[in-house]
């Protein structure tokens, strides 16, 4: 887990060693162990490699082909057109050997590498085999070779997370990759003459190239439906991001269009054909061997602990592989709301793992003290005050000395997790015409959310409509689509289109949704949050649930296998778990996650925000209505959705204030 940055010049004129300094500077927390900068010439042999004031003493006294001798003290290099930036989050093989940028025996290859190769054993095993040698214990040398083997087509070996950049010297191009599901970041940026990356939207701002114009598109996106880390675009005008399972080439040789490749996806017409007990064998097996495969660190690990089935699972399979050979500890948010109140199943799980169970509790102030540095470290507006809760927790576990932390992301995506799929699930039955189980499933899942009937038909009937007729469906059922806060003119002078995404038309609705939402805006986005609010406290958050064989296998399995006739969400995971995790966890039907009293907290903070909303940033904004927002303290009270374009709008503008973001 690491910091990654480059820049390519076409033109070699001008110096830009102190930028890729700068650039990595600013991601300090994301590797404060290690630092390396590597300079390349085209058509020349000459490779200028530097330290940095964080660079160990052992590194410079190593004799590796890729460890430098000095530290980077202001010179620069006429003619360099390719400068890699590294800052080094040690978490397998501490020693000098785990430097970057790193390269090839024969220094045709240099890469730097954010992430974590969990099978990067078995593969130094094969590649050994194969005539390999290695100087290191890293997974960042296995990772190298095996591109050198494999080239791109060596990515679907891959157990892991990871974005990386790889100059070919020889080809002189440059490859840069990003992980399956989007869970290490990469951006770039491109202007006449150039082009840079990093793992960090606040790097690239660092150069003077990069303006600070919103994307209108983005932005009205964000505000109106919250959408945000979808495609590849950002809220910035300036600043894209490879999108996950893309790769993408770069030639330094010449200037020419970027075209990211697309290099897996979710098979959706593969149908596994086993039975439902053979389906619980396998997903344990395989959940199991991707929790074993996750542990492998050089340094502590803990686990977040929700009280959930995603993260109690974790927890639980943690003490199942290792007995009681492992000092487990668990950090957990506990809410002071009753109704989103976990405690007492964090307390069951702590007691069935063995482990120490560290507990954080928030105020509504310590929010308001905390957002700007929140706003900043996330680099672009969240979706609501759970990314703070999770914020903390990350620091408790930095403050009791944890490096590595498990975490459930991407289970509810992958195993129908979220209330929304109980439509989905529905549409299904109804377009496949299977009407007797339609009106049984929605006779069992209406009893399980309560008897909100209405909410699961329309769920299900959306599936139904035509994208141009959704937003009028929502109008009707009272929902605020003209936001007559917002000031429609300017986004449609600049040609923004206010549609919602198309919804899936095949038979199986429920499986291409659990795509979408795996491959979509939703998943990258909470991946975005958990990967900064980590990194801020220079941990390294993995999410055992999101490998391909997994999901792979999840989405061939008949759909009563993921949510059951009867309304039970992740069926085949519950099963799979039963003897590892309690049967009363397994058995829990309500589903709270990381959720935090938002809206108490906003009553809480009424003169505060009052203030945001009429200060003079928010009055600056051109695509808010401020005067439509006067009343919002009214309106907030009548319309229970309306915390959440609270929480947009003062994010919005303590975005822009912060970074300075410009609207011309």
């Amino acid at each position: 887990m690491c910091g990654i940055a480059g820049i390519a010049r076409f033109d070699t004129d001008s110096p830009f060693l102190g930028w890729i300094e700068k650039m990595t500077n600013v991601m300090r927390h994301r590797g404060p162990d290690d630092e390396g900068f590597a300079l390349f010439r085209l058509g020349k042999d000459t490779v200028w490699q530097y330290g940095g004031k964080d660079t160990p003493e052992s590194v410079y006294r190593a004799n590796f082909d890729y460890t430098p001798k000095e530290p980077y003290s202001g010179q620069e290099r006429e003619g360099a057109t390719l400068a890699l930036g590294h800052r080094r989050l040690s978490i397998i093989d501490l020693s000098a050997a785990g430097h970057q940028p790193m390269c090839t025996r024969d220094r045709r290859y240099w890469i730097v590498h954010n992430g974590e190769i969990y099978n990067y054993l078995e593969l130094r095993e094969e590649l050994t085999q194969a005539g390999y040698l290695f100087q290191s214990c890293s997974d960042t040398e296995v990772l190298l070779n095996t591109y050198v083997r494999w080239g791109p087509q060596g990515l679907n070996r891959l157990v892991g997370m990871f974005a990386f950049a790889l100059y070919d010297r020889k080809e002189e191009r440059l490859f840069l990759a990003r992980d399956f599901f989007g869970i290490k970041p990469l951006y770039y940026t491109v202007w006449p003459g150039g082009i840079a990356f990093s793992s960090e939207i606040n790097a690239l701002l660092c150069l003077p190239q990069v303006t600070r114009r919103v994307n209108p598109q983005r932005v009205y996106e964000y505000l109106r439906f919250g959408f945000i880390d979808h495609g590849d675009e950002t809220l910035l005008a300036d600043v894209r991001q490879l999108p996950a399972a893309h790769y993408m080439w770069v030639s330094l040789k010449r200037e020419e269009s970027l075209q990211p490749v697309r290099y897996w996806d979710i098979n959706l017409k593969k149908r596994a054909d086993i039975s439902l007990d053979e389906a619980v064998i396998r997903v344990r097996e395989l959940f199991l061997e991707s929790v074993r495969l996750h542990l492998r660190s050089d340094v502590p690990i803990g686990s977040a602990l929700s009280g959930g089935i995603d993260s109690s699972s974790i927890v639980m399979a943690m003490r199942y592989l290792n007995r009681q050979s492992m000092d487990l500890n668990t950090f957990s948010y506990v809410s002071g709301d009753p109704e989103t109140n976990e405690e007492k199943w964090i307390d069951v799980v702590g007691e069935a793992a063995s482990v120490s169970v560290n507990k954080v509790r928030l105020s509504s102030h310590e929010l308001m003290a905390d957002l700007d540095h929140l706003i900043f470290i996330q680099g672009e507006p969240f979706g609501g005050a759970s990314i703070y809760a999770q914020h903390r927790v990350l620091r408790l576990a930095s403050e009791n000395g944890i490096k590595v932390m498990l975490d459930g992301q991407g289970a509810d995506e992958l195993l129908g997790g979220y209330r929304r799929y109980w439509g989905a699930r529905l549409a299904s039955l109804i377009r496949q015409f299977q009407w007797l189980r339609a009106c049984r499933f929605f006779s069992s899942s209406t009893r399980q959310q309560g008897g909100q009937w209405s909410t699961i038909l329309m769920q299900a009937g959306s599936y139904f409509l035509p994208s141009s007729l959704q937003l009028y469906a929502l109008r009707l059922a009272g929902y605020d689509v003209a936001a007559s806060w917002l000031q429609e003119e300017w986004f449609r002078d600049r040609e923004v289109k206010a549609t919602l995404d198309n919804k899936s038309h095949g038979k199986e609705i429920l499986h291409e949704e659990l795509r979408r939402s795996l491959t979509g805006q939703g998943l990258v986005s909470l991946l975005r949050y958990e990967d900064r609010n980590a990194m801020a406290f220079s941990i390294e958050s993995r999410v055992p649930f999101l490998t391909i064989e997994l999901s792979s296998l999840i989405s061939s399995l008949p759909e009563e296998y993921i949510i059951h006739w009867n309304g039970t969400q992740k069926y085949v995971f519950r099963e799979a778990m039963r003897g590892i995790v309690p049967d009363v966890i397994l058995g829990r039907k309500d589903k709270i996650g990381f959720a935090t009293p938002q809206q108490h907290w906003l009553y809480n903070l009424f003169p505060w925000i009052d203030s945001v909303l009429r200060g003079p940033t928010a009055c600056e904004i051109p695509v808010l209505n401020i005067r439509t927002i006067e009343n919002w303290q009214e309106t907030i009270r009548r319309v229970s959705y309306f915390d959440s374009c609270l929480w947009r709008w003062i994010n919005l503008i303590r975005w822009v204030e912060i970074f300075d973001v410009q609207f011309h």
